[in-house]
């Protein structure tokens, strides 16, 4: 059955697929709101593009007083789901990928895309990244997780059947397993740690680097100067 949204899990199911399938994916979160409090312990404006059903977004309204949170994705059935966990009138939702936002420039403090991005060809994760830079403010924080590319075709097989087993081991078949890895390169399309480093250089952040990397999995922090 097709899916609803650019992963292979349909909205209804993805908030359980999802635990099958990223490893540490609550941990991940967790992460990304300890390292913000590192970095800007109050930050009042916020942009979660590639939001998917919210669960990241729940975390990040529960531990910042924010004046404004904006969670944007290009499927609607994910943003209906993110919207009935939410209450509060300071989260705002915007049905549009991360290219295509018409928002405030050097408007956020921070802006985070989780595991949205590498389902984008080149030349669209270049624009969407460009406008993360231009949405953000002057020293304004960017994270990013994404699966990337290992560096050989021998170090991309080590780390796929590494990823099969703890798939396998979360419950799910063979067959949806390697369903799952046949989508690389097919339905989304890793880059490497490198180029994705060179990437936000060139595009203008002053401070690039990796914080979490786990089997593909890598979370990337940038700081507009």
């Amino acid at each position: 059955m097709k899916s609803d949204n650019t992963t292979p899990h349909k909205s209804s199911k993805y908030d359980v697929e999802i635990l099958k399938t990223i490893p540490y994916y609550n941990i991940i979160h967790d992460e990304i709101i300890q390292f913000v409090r590192a970095y800007n312990p109050k930050p009042i404006t916020w942009l979660d593009t590639g939001c998917g059903t919210g669960n990241l977004a729940v975390k990040i309204n529960d531990k910042f007083e924010l004046n404004e949170l904006i969670l944007a994705d290009p499927s609607d059935e994910m943003l209906k789901i993110a919207q009935n966990k939410f209450k509060k009138t300071n989260v705002k939702f915007i049905n549009s990928d991360t290219y295509s936002l018409n928002l405030n420039k050097d408007y956020f403090e921070v802006i985070t895309a989780i595991q949205s991005h590498h389902y984008l060809n080149k030349t669209d994760r270049e624009k969407a990244t460009i406008k993360c830079f231009e949405l953000l403010k002057k020293n304004g924080l960017y994270i990013t997780f994404e699966n990337t590319r290992p560096i050989s075709n021998e170090h991309i097989q080590i780390t796929k059947e590494y990823w099969k087993q703890f798939q396998i081991s979360q419950g799910k078949t063979i067959e949806q397993v390697e369903n799952h890895l046949n989508r690389f390169d097919n339905e989304y399309f890793p880059i490497t740690i490198e180029e994705h480093i060179k990437m936000y250089s060139n595009i203008g952040f002053s401070i690039v680097d990796f914080f979490w990397k786990s089997y593909m999995q890598v979370g990337f922090y940038c700081i507009k100067n």
